[in-house]
């Protein structure tokens, strides 16, 4: 497929699918930034909690982190939740859409065009297409949007606490993935 029919075909869908469900995208999209940044708020918190109340024991600190560790747990979860459920609902709304319209196309097609396919090969256009449509939508566009920032923020907030430290590691990665697929296709070559 080319990418200027891949373009006209994007256009289409979300003329036809995705702009009536666009606030609820946007809010899980929020909600999404706020899982990000209570993940990275809890990574934040863990080393002033070993440093203030383990090695220098502040027992003024020795409540109020944990607290900030259980709310940023909470916001977490709940953010997690609403965004995965309107999410959800989209792809399940979208699934809907799309089965109705395949079902429509069927009703009016002439007898022809139902004798030349297998009954099956229709139901498993509406069920089995509208399913991973479904899932595409509920899955995939939640995890790319959560997973995105959560990266963003904690790669941030690795440099804000060490960014000699963030450097070496951010360089240091591509050469440990490259070593570790290296030491795979040796082991691989040695099994096999």
């Amino acid at each position: 497929m080319k990418f200027q029919e891949l373009k006209i075909i994007l256009k289409r869908l979300y003329k036809e699918y995705v702009k009536k469900h666009l606030f609820r995208i946007i809010l899980a999209l929020i909600l999404s930034i706020l899982v990000a940044g209570s993940t990275s708020a809890t990574a934040w918190l863990l080393d002033p909690a070993v440093k203030k109340i383990f090695i220098e024991k502040d027992r003024t600190l020795a409540w109020l982190i944990p607290f900030l560790i259980i709310i940023a747990f909470s916001t977490k979860g709940l953010s997690l939740y609403f965004a995965r459920m309107n999410i959800i609902r989209v792809g399940q709304e979208v699934a809907g859409e799309i089965q109705k319209e395949v079902a429509n196309n069927i009703l009016v097609s002439d007898i022809q065009t139902l004798d030349n396919r297998h009954s099956g090969k229709y139901i498993s256009n509406i069920m089995f297409d509208a399913h991973q449509i479904q899932n595409l939508v509920s899955t995939g566009v939640l995890n790319l949007m959560k997973d995105s920032f959560s990266v963003i923020a904690l790669v941030s907030l690795m440099f804000y606490q060490n960014w000699k430290l963030a450097l070496f590691a951010i360089l240091m990665m591509p050469l440990a993935a490259g070593f570790a697929k290296n030491l795979g296709k040796r082991i691989g070559k040695a099994v096999g």
